[in-house]
């Protein structure tokens, strides 16, 4: 299985993307192939389907999309070009949001979805999607990712460091040099110091 591909935008056709991988030019199907750039380099994370007749790859630029599209592969009834018709009109972000609302009028004005299979995504998905898009988030906080990088620069181990995690990212209005002080603080009352 292909996981994802490293390489640059080589071809950028109606529904995909050709990525020259050392020399290997992979088609990819994307939902927004418009926002690539011919002779970019750049990062996909990838599905990689495999039917008798056919092998395709379809890419996302993040694992929150990727884990959204593997999961509505589930529901009865949309296949990948129908997810990636969804995606093209609404972010993975979005599409977790409507599901968690229930906002079936929402995912019914996307191409390809009808009134019956977007009660049976929300049926099938509510709350399944929210633990993840949470941990992409938190991973993506950049004030603690510096504080992170510089805790370990110091000799703290990632380990340690989980367990100050959640309560940092709470706090967005805070500097690197605000967070990295306040983390000590709290490493050290753990430590009972």
């Amino acid at each position: 299985m292909i996981a994802f591909l490293d390489g640059i935008v080589k071809l950028i056709r109606k529904n995909s993307i050709v990525l020259d991988v050392h020399g290997v030019g992979y088609e990819v199907y994307v939902a927004t192939p418009h926002t690539f750039v011919k002779d970019d380099a750049i990062f996909l994370y990838t599905y990689h389907q495999i039917r008798e007749e056919s092998q395709l790859l379809f890419g996302f630029k993040n694992e929150l999309d990727l884990q959204i599209f593997e999961r509505l592969l589930n529901v009865k009834g949309i296949g990948p070009k129908t997810i990636m018709n969804m995606m093209s009109k609404k972010t993975g972000d979005e599409i977790v949001q409507a599901i968690e609302t229930q906002d079936v009028k929402l995912l019914k004005s996307l191409p390809g979805i009808g009134p019956k299979s977007a009660s049976q995504i929300v049926l099938d998905l509510k709350g399944q999607l929210v633990a993840y898009r949470t941990q992409v988030q938190e991973d993506k906080h950049p004030i603690w990712q510096q504080t992170e990088e510089a805790l370990i620069a110091l000799g703290y181990k990632s380990a340690q460091l989980s367990s100050i995690k959640r309560e940092m990212i709470k706090h967005n209005d805070w500097s690197v040099d605000e967070m990295l002080r306040r983390s000590l603080m709290m490493i050290a009352q753990e430590k009972g110091i």
